[in-house]
């Protein structure tokens, strides 16, 4: 399907891209985009955005818990404020749009609103999150808990793969850990996260938006299997207490498991054996879960049906196996009026709303502990995410822009 934009709206759009485009080269690793919390290229890129906030009139500043955060008042002061924005951080290797996009469309809505001088009824506070994708410390969605008021209570004590606490990492990024578990949104009225599809629904349909309706609940583990090393070539096969092949045995476990139910998704993305030498059988291995279902029971089910498959195969093979929770969100159902709200202000554009289910997570699932939230979908390539290849229109990401200032401006009738 084709639809048609304004030349105003794809100035904007492409305008939006190009700053997309000098976002990603703040970047921990050269040659490719990694950014991760409360590192220097995350600090880099809270000043860029703290920058292009003041070049817009717009007062920002780094939150406790290493958010970047500014508002836009109304026409009153104090006024309740629509809070809209996503995450900076990024997985390794990643795309320029997951979060990103969402963070720097609330930051152009503003933008526009100040070139006009044109105050709403509320404030509009924009929030660019510091930690969604938890891959320096074992949380996520850290910076949006905190804004809702539930910090999780071991976060500032964990340590990176560099043996960093997050406490001190967030000290020297300008936040500060001993106020950021006590930190909560005041007077926010709603909270609404653009952010791209991260899968094929929209593409498939032939539409650039979609609105959320729903987004799975997850669970993340690590799991230690702990078995005896011994030499290679020495130690018979029936003796052996090998802690990877019962690892790998767990491991397509979850696979089978994940594959047997509708909706259901598991994924081991990261492990570690030791010591890790060619002719040494590996004593430990360590590997994460990550287990996602829109419906929380059944999750929870698979969950315990995993533990006790895990503990046959760790007693058939000699070996121990523990696991740890690392993320628990319940599966979040979008605010009605939100949804309403948004499919209005996407049809308002010249797109037939599209309601749909978020398989991924977001910050938008730890802000609706906050305020009624909702989330609006742009359409990718592929349903390509977490890769270098994530790709998305100048066109889409201007249909993007343009529904969320819609959305903004008639906030107050939308819901």
């Amino acid at each position: 399907m084709t639809f048609q934009l304004s030349e105003t709206h794809l100035a904007a759009g492409a305008r939006l891209m190009a700053r997309l485009d000098a976002f990603a080269e703040f970047t921990d690793e050269p040659g490719r985009l990694t950014r991760l919390f409360l590192s220097d290229a995350h600090k880099a890129a809270a000043a860029a955005f703290i920058g292009w906030c003041a070049e817009a009139g717009i007062e920002a500043r780094i939150d406790a818990a290493g958010n970047v955060v500014a508002r836009y008042e109304g026409k009153s002061a104090g006024a309740p404020a629509l809070m809209i924005g996503s995450h900076i951080d990024t997985v390794r290797d990643a795309g320029r749009f997951d979060g990103n996009y969402g963070a720097l469309a609330a930051l152009a809505v503003v933008e526009g609103l100040a070139a006009e001088g044109k105050r709403l009824d509320h404030a509009i506070e924009i929030v660019a999150f510091g930690d969604e994708e938890g891959v320096r410390y074992r949380t996520t969605l850290t910076g949006s808990l905190a804004l809702a008021g539930r910090y999780p209570e071991d976060a500032l004590d964990q340590r990176d793969s560099n043996g960093v606490y997050m406490r001190d990492a967030l000290r020297a990024f300008g936040g500060d850990p001993e106020t950021a578990p006590f930190i909560r949104g005041d007077n926010v009225a709603a909270f609404v996260e653009a952010h791209i599809e991260q899968g094929p629904a929209l593409e498939a349909d032939g539409l650039p938006l979609g609105v959320v309706t729903a987004i799975n609940g997850a669970t993340r583990l690590e799991v230690a299997v702990d078995g005896m090393a011994g030499h290679a070539g020495a130690t018979p096969m029936n003796l052996r207490r090998d802690a990877m092949t019962a690892a790998a045995e767990m491991v397509l476990a979850v696979e089978t498991r994940a594959r047997a139910e509708a909706n259901l998704v598991g994924t081991v993305g990261r492990i570690t054996v030791w010591p890790g030498a060619a002719n040494v059988i590996p004593g430990v291995a360590r590997f994460s879960i990550d287990l996602r279902a829109p419906d929380d029971f059944r999750r929870t089910v698979a969950l315990v049906a995993l533990d006790r498959t895990f503990h046959e195969i760790a007693s058939a093979r000699g070996v121990r196996v523990t696991s740890t929770t690392t993320h628990e969100a319940n599966a979040y159902v979008c605010d009605p009026k939100i949804v309403a709200g948004l499919a209005r202000a996407v049809e308002a554009v010249g797109v037939p709303p599209r309601l749909l289910p978020s398989g991924a997570g977001h910050d938008t699932m730890a802000m609706g502990h906050l305020c009624p939230s909702g989330m609006l979908f742009v359409r990718c390539k592929g349903g390509v995410s977490h890769n270098p290849l994530e790709s998305i229109t100048l066109e889409d990401c201007a249909y993007g822009l343009a529904a969320l200032s819609r959305f903004a401006r008639d906030f107050r009738t939308a819901v």
